[in-house]
């Protein structure tokens, strides 16, 4: 996937040495870390940009793109797939800078995800999980035909907190 288009002011591309700066920027913020995994760093630095972009150029299979709005990045979605038993599935994730939530942007960017996982990398299932203090997301979800499948209870110890998050996944007819 060379880039998608979102709509006429926004795609999702592969991401670029030269992103650096502009992702970092997007990144750095608690909000966003807060409704993530550990693994993306807090703060989030320059360095952090340029390890995560040197990261996804030596991937074999597409799995991780900038959501570019205006042409400068303004978040990140992605997949991990599934190993072993497992390997038909693969988790999606995503993320926006706080100046661009509200837009409808983060649904966009998972429905192209979504047709990327099924048709281009031939998953089955794709899934996630959302922390019960971010019921926004689970609205991209829903909004992408994501079925809410249960709660996971005490599911994460993220910033100091255990929180219950959900289980939403979709699979393909």
């Amino acid at each position: 996937m060379g880039h998608l288009v979102l709509g006429p002011d926004a795609l999702l591309r592969a991401l670029r040495p030269g992103d650096a700066d502009e992702l970092a920027l997007a990144a750095n913020d608690r909000e966003i870390w807060r409704n993530l995994r550990d693994g993306f760093p807090r703060p989030y630095t320059r360095a952090d940009a340029e390890r995560w972009i040197s990261y996804n150029e030596q991937l074999a299979l597409p799995l991780n793109f900038a959501i570019v709005l205006d042409q400068h990045v303004v978040g990140g979605v992605g997949l991990v797939p599934g190993h072993d038993v497992h390997r038909h599935s693969a988790e999606i994730g995503y993320w926006l800078a706080r100046a661009v939530w509200g837009r409808g942007l983060a649904t966009r960017a998972v429905g192209a995800m979504v047709r990327h996982g099924f048709d281009t990398l031939g998953f089955v299932r794709l899934h996630a999980g959302v922390f019960a203090w971010n019921p926004a997301s689970a609205r991209v979800l829903e909004k992408n035909e994501f079925v809410l499948e249960g709660t996971m209870r005490k599911w994460a110890l993220k910033d100091g907190h255990y929180v219950d998050a959900w289980a939403y996944a979709r699979v393909r007819d």
